[in-house]
């Protein structure tokens, strides 16, 4: 009888739990309706100080759905409305200013050189920006430079060492495993297969790794340089020198203004905004402002430009948000190109590249739709490999000084698992055939010879067909594209020295291209592809359907290895991919 009890009991309680698990679920179901059903303008007082946040990765376009959790939805504010913010912000009277928190940056470079130059912009309205943290790191830093003050806790530091780029190499773990890993490629600074079978760079990637963050060394300092009034050469010597362990030696050296706890640092906010003592201060978030209304006169013109967002790994398929699927990306290029009310189009790439034959699938495209009006290519984060191939036949390239762009280069991998499975595991293959390659190709044994000539001639295909296309592209020969080629990565500025992209700019600049090569002096702007139904998006959330946001919110800083394993998964056939883990700090 007691185990009666005991068992009933257990089970009484298992219930118990599942009802509360379920009821959470149901909660944050209901949240996310009401949160997308609800288009309530907000409405915010006199003095409100707008608050900017960087604590999680910015995707280049918000999501139309709120992630969801089990207490509730929360919408987030992606690049392209960000940007939109500060523009509205700048005019509007409601707001007096903007307070950066950045106790956490978690945004690549070149989105974060668009924010900033976003902040530099609003600034020209004479409203006050101030930043406050416990610590800066350098992209934090880089980003507070352009505040009017700069607040740092007394215990805090300013982290300003110069950057560095570490690589995640996996041979060792491959070699434990008994997993030959085989390569074909061309492109001797192909530095994306290079963890698969060495133990550090190679001296060609070390080469190019080096120049690469000398270039984006250079952009951020100048930018710190002209904000903070230091010269170069005392930047460089602070960094060299380590120097700002210290609160008190990063006011001796100029680069912030006041040492203050956060109760200090409030109370100068309530006095700049002439509150009294215990005067409340109204702040809003930079999510929540999207929701601001913008007074300023929308365009009633017929005519549009579509901006189409491609970000992620490219593979065949639909993909979504965070990755280019063939299908959807293609489908949405093609209907921008068969508008006739759409005047140009603006396409927005952030991506290391991917699947070679979807990378092809999209350029034919973006071929059409170029020989039909002006397609504009602007470039995020990084426009490599594959995420270059899609771009190069756009009538304009605009990216960033510090966007990562070229590594135009293909490889193909086929690992063999026969140590890992006879060695380790004891398990052997065997196979039978109609014709001498009906197995080609197979993970469970070594290429044969002829194996590996055959897809190394599809590789040497791919390339030259690769350059061809870019040549075609940019209006150069095969010659100096295979010679800025071989899978080397470049920084926006040398890209724009070697011809890679047309101008420095990010999306808003780009947008502004496109209208000038219409020639509109009005025009709206859609964005395609068009994203999910919110609803569709909620049951995607709870049931798991769609985890990247997720996934990224949970793991932080360390999603960015199980997107290494993911991408490795998912690779079939020839590659046009820049390197897995880029990682600069």
């Amino acid at each position: 009888m007691k185990q009666f009890f005991k068992f009933m009991f257990a089970s009484m309680l298992g219930t118990f739990l599942l009802i509360i698990v379920f009821f959470l679920i149901s909660l944050g179901i209901v949240a996310g309706i009401v949160a997308v059903a609800s288009n309530d303008e907000v409405v915010i007082d006199k003095k409100t100080v707008l608050v900017m946040k960087m604590d999680r990765p910015i995707l280049d376009r918000s999501p139309k759905m709120p992630v969801l959790s089990m207490f509730g939805a929360e919408k987030y504010a992606g690049l392209n409305d960000i940007l939109k913010n500060l523009k509205k912000a700048k005019t509007d009277n409601n707001i007096s200013g903007i307070y950066l928190d950045l106790s956490s940056v978690q945004t690549s470079m070149a989105t974060t050189e668009e924010i900033r130059d976003g902040l530099l912009d609003f600034k020209q309205s004479g409203k006050f920006i101030w930043a406050y943290s416990e610590g800066y790191d350098q992209k934090a830093y880089y980003l507070a430079s352009t505040a009017n003050k700069i607040y740092l806790t007394p215990q805090g530091m300013v982290f300003f060492t110069g950057l560095s780029s570490n690589v995640m190499f996996l041979k060792g773990t491959l070699e434990k495993l008994d997993i030959k890993v085989q390569v074909i490629r061309h492109g001797k600074f192909k530095a994306a297969t290079e963890p698969l079978f060495l133990e550090k760079m190679s001296p060609e990637n070390r080469k190019q790794m080096t120049e690469l963050l000398s270039g984006l060394w250079d952009k951020m300092i100048a930018g710190i340089s002209e904000s903070r009034k230091i010269s170069k050469a005392e930047l460089n010597l602070v960094a060299d020198s380590l120097k700002l362990g210290k609160a008190t030696e990063a006011l001796k050296y100029k680069f912030i203004d006041q040492i203050a706890y956060k109760d200090e640092f409030l109370k100068d906010l309530r006095s700049k905004l002439g509150l009294g003592e215990k005067g409340k201060i109204k702040t809003i978030s930079m999510d929540k402002y999207t929701d601001v209304e913008d007074h300023e006169k929308k365009s009633s013109s017929k005519d549009k430009i579509a901006v189409i967002y491609a970000q992620g790994s490219i593979g065949s398929g639909e993909g979504d948000d965070q990755s280019i699927g063939s299908g959807r990306i293609s489908r949405a290029i093609r209907k921008a190109r068969e508008d006739e009310t759409v005047k140009a189009i603006v396409f927005r790439i952030n991506s290391g590249g991917g699947d070679g034959l979807a990378s092809d699938v999209i350029w034919r495209e973006v071929l059409l739709a170029a020989k039909a009006k002006p397609v504009v290519a602007s470039f995020g984060d990084v426009a490599a490999s594959g995420g270059y191939y899609i771009a190069c036949p756009a009538t304009k390239i605009y990216a960033e000084p510090n966007t990562i762009t070229g590594s135009i280069g293909v490889f193909g991998i086929i690992p063999n698992f026969e140590g890992l499975m006879k060695n380790k595991l004891g398990i052997t293959f065997d196979e039978a055939k109609t014709n001498k390659n009906s197995g080609f190709i197979s993970v469970q044994r070594a290429l044969t010879p002829f194996e590996y000539a055959t897809i190394q001639r599809e590789i040497e295909t791919f390339y030259d067909t690769f350059i061809t296309k870019v040549a075609d592209g940019r209006k150069l020969t095969k010659a100096q594209v295979d010679s800025i080629g071989q899978g080397r990565v470049w920084s926006g500025t040398d890209a724009k020295r070697i011809g890679l992209i047309d101008d420095f700019g990010g999306l808003e600049k780009a947008i502004a291209g496109a209208a000038d090569l219409a020639k509109l002096k009005s025009f709206r702007l859609i964005s395609l592809p068009e994203q999910k139904d919110p609803f569709e998006q909620i049951i995607d959330e709870v049931f798991g359907n769609s985890p990247e946001t997720r996934m990224q919110s949970v793991m932080g800083e360390d999603y960015k290895y199980y997107k290494t394993i993911k991408d490795l998964r998912g690779m079939k056939g020839v590659q046009a991919r820049s390197l897995y883990d880029f990682d600069i700090n």
